[in-house]
């Protein structure tokens, strides 16, 4: 399929490209745009009709997911994500960078975006608000190495983070560690054996 994605691509007949990629399962649209390069990726994704592109658009990997929503304007933006389960959104922000957080996160309407917010584990006074650098998400099982990784990936000003929330996999909030707790920790510990389980 990509070969012919190329092909259309190349004489700009989106009409067919349309029809094309309309024919396909939302996986395996996914798949054949990861192949692409990254101008072509949203190209071919404008041509998806809105329930398709919704769909192929979580299967996709966080780095053709972050392109995209760099790409897209306020309002496409908030057309893909209307489309979205909750669910679907916060596995998505969950794998983005701070700054595209807060796109999607000022892009929903404020019922949607407290939802989110509590689905994340937020604390109370964020939940009606934009999310904010200064919390992140951790998984028990991780090594301090791995958490720290993580705070580098996600957030964009290092020094506006305090405090790092562990959740489990269905985002229940089991714990709380500091920054300063993981900097002084062995790279190699565990964050659920020294978070601060008293929340």
């Amino acid at each position: 399929m990509e070969e012919k994605i190329l092909e259309l691509l190349g004489t700009k007949d989106y009409s067919a490209l349309k029809e094309l990629l309309s024919s396909e399962t939302p996986q395996d649209i996914a798949q054949a745009i990861s192949r692409l390069d990254e101008n072509s990726i949203p190209v071919v994704f404008r041509v998806l009709p809105k329930e398709l592109a919704a769909e192929a658009f979580v299967e996709m990997e966080s780095a053709e997911q972050e392109l995209l929503i760099k790409s897209f304007s306020d309002i496409q933006l908030k057309q893909i994500f209307d489309e979205l389960f909750i669910d679907d959104t916060v596995d998505i922000i969950e794998e983005m960078p701070a700054n595209v957080v807060k796109r999607i996160l000022k892009s929903a309407d404020p019922e949607k975006r407290k939802q989110i917010n509590e689905l994340l584990n937020y604390p109370e006074d964020s939940a009606g608000s934009v999310m904010t650098t200064e919390y992140v998400t951790l998984r028990p099982a991780m090594t301090v190495m791995e958490a720290i990784l993580r705070i580098r990936r996600t957030v964009v000003d290092k020094e506006t983070v305090y405090t790092c929330y562990v959740t489990s996999s269905d985002r229940i909030l089991l714990g709380v560690i500091s920054v300063k707790d993981l900097l002084v920790a062995n790279d190699d510990a565990i964050v659920g054996d020294i978070m601060n389980t008293h929340v």
